[in-house]
């Protein structure tokens, strides 16, 4: 089995240094840059299952991808929010119309962003959308380029360690922020390959949560003695365990899907039907 993963999925990432993980399945892992990159790959057979955060997964159905759903983190609230300067006089959600807005645009911070001003009233069209990776977000808003950054982790927690941003809004409040691990129904993986991947997942990540000092050496292999602590914190704070796909991922995209419709980032509206779920077809 090729298995993609990407900085971001801290859980694929971490499967990929942990010992003997999906031995059972002779793995490969495969690495890439960012989550958005995920459905192309799977439809060129770069690899045969990935992790990302809950929107790649409906833009590539809308795209025509046969997805399939796999498993799930649980809900994670504390892995994204929006942040601005310390001393910005933005000070409520609705302080944000007319204001640019730094994000990886197409992930799961789309839908943080657009949940989040709905709740005020407002549409992804009414603040100035800027599609930054991370750190030259980071790196605008300090710089004061930009107005907002909608964060995601582990960038968030290391950000705001610095003292130089506060938080406006945590993902939490809006949307239930999942990592959510795929594939198409083109890569023809079977049902028993799907659940040992599953599987293998849960059982990696109550290992994760057991020894969170080991998950942070692997994560800061090579780095200082402070880029392991701060490892080290955001292992501490995430609840890693993973469950498979089931209805309730499916409502919870398709409510996703539905808002993505309403801003206009979808052109037609996305039924997430339950043969999505592995072993479900």
């Amino acid at each position: 089995m090729r298995i993609g993963f990407h900085p971001n999925n801290l859980h694929l990432s971490l499967a990929s240094r942990w010992p003997d993980a999906f031995a059972d399945l002779d793995p490969e892992f495969v690495p890439y840059q960012e989550g958005r990159e995920t459905a192309a790959k799977l439809a060129a057979g770069a690899f045969d299952i990935g992790g990302t955060g809950s929107t790649p997964p409906i833009l590539a159905a809308a795209s025509g991808l046969s997805v399939i759903y796999v498993a799930g983190s649980t809900p994670r609230p504390a892995n994204g929010a929006i942040l601005v300067n310390r001393q910005s006089k933005i000070e409520t959600l609705a302080d944000l119309k007319g204001r640019s807005v730094a994000l990886v645009d197409g992930s799961f911070l789309t839908y943080f962003l657009a949940r989040s001003l709905e709740d005020v009233g407002f549409e992804l069209r009414d603040i100035r959308r800027h599609d930054l990776l991370p750190v030259p977000s980071r790196d605008a808003l300090r710089s004061g380029t930009i107005d907002a950054w909608v964060a995601m982790a582990p960038h968030l927690e290391q950000s705001l360690s610095s003292g130089e941003f506060r938080v406006l809004a945590h993902c939490g409040a809006s949307i239930p922020n999942r990592s959510t691990f795929w594939t198409i129904r083109e890569r023809g993986l079977s049902a028993d390959v799907i659940d040992g991947f599953a599987n293998e997942l849960a059982r990696i990540g109550n290992e994760i949560q057991s020894d969170p000092e080991k998950a942070a050496a692997l994560l800061s292999e090579n780095g200082t003695e402070v880029e392991r602590r701060a490892w080290t914190r955001v292992v501490n704070e995430r609840d890693w365990r993973v469950v498979p796909a089931s209805v309730v991922i499916l409502r919870e995209q398709q409510a996703e899907a539905d808002t993505l419709f309403r801003h206009k980032d979808l052109a037609t509206r996305l039924e997430i039907a339950t043969n999505t779920i592995a072993g479900n077809s």
